[in-house]
């Protein structure tokens, strides 16, 4: 299990709600959502087709916009009644949250450790020192082997690995996950979860994820089952 409530939450929603068009058109995508994630936890954003939980991934992502409510990101107030306190959400991303997706999406003419140090480049960083951390990361996740691999030369869970080391680049705290293992067979699929533990573990971080698998189910410390635009019910891992 993952660090319990003795923290103070790296992730803070409150009363979030978003919808999408006006009048008779109007779809309610998010209502009242409140959620609290702290440290060291592993959770999953349940929930049927339409029930909110990638439309809130995308909040807490500050790549949507939200109506209403407020939210703390690693201890800064970033949204207070639906406005953001940041006019560059770009740079919020990049200095609070990493994204791991379904398919890697790795850039096909960089390899795994260009791919990792691009990130940092954008962020600033030198040539040396993005190099260095690249390499780190790809350490860190067992593919250091594979540093010098085009993407597809990599397997789906070599990939993936490298994907997970580009989301670590600028050391966020928050790890944002959408289906991070639909793509990957049983074994692979464990194997990338135990990684995200480790990552959520080793570096004090909370890992969020939108997922279907059930064969992951096991890995989460908690399960938010969203329906219908709200908070259904909350589950805990074993």
């Amino acid at each position: 299990m993952g660090a319990g409530n003795a923290s103070s939450p790296l992730v803070r929603v409150e009363r979030v709600s978003k919808h999408f068009g006006e009048g008779g058109s109007r779809v309610d995508a998010l209502r009242d959502v409140s959620i609290d994630i702290f440290p060291g936890q592993v959770v999953a954003l349940l929930g049927p087709s339409g029930s909110g939980k990638t439309t809130l991934l995308n909040v807490i992502g500050c790549i949507l916009d939200p109506n209403s409510g407020s939210m703390e990101l690693d201890g800064e107030r970033v949204l207070e009644s639906g406005r953001w306190l940041r006019s560059n959400l770009r740079q919020l991303r990049l200095d609070k949250i990493g994204f791991i997706f379904q398919f890697h999406n790795l850039i096909p003419f960089l390899d795994a450790a260009d791919n990792v140090a691009l990130v940092l480049h954008l962020a600033g960083a030198d040539a040396v020192s993005a190099r260095t951390r690249a390499l780190e990361l790809l350490e860190y996740l067992e593919v250091g082997n594979r540093k010098s691999s085009m993407p597809a030369n990599l397997s789906g869970g070599e990939a993936q690995r490298v994907a997970i080391a580009r989301a670590l680049a600028n050391r966020p705290r928050i790890i944002l996950a959408d289906e991070p293992t639909a793509a990957l067979d049983s074994k692979r699929a464990g194997i990338v979860m135990d990684l995200l533990r480790k990552v959520a573990v080793d570096q004090d971080a909370a890992i969020i994820a939108v997922t279907h698998d059930d064969k992951i189910f096991d890995r989460f410390d908690r399960i938010f089952h969203l329906r219908d635009g709200r908070l259904d019910t909350e589950t805990t891992g074993p």
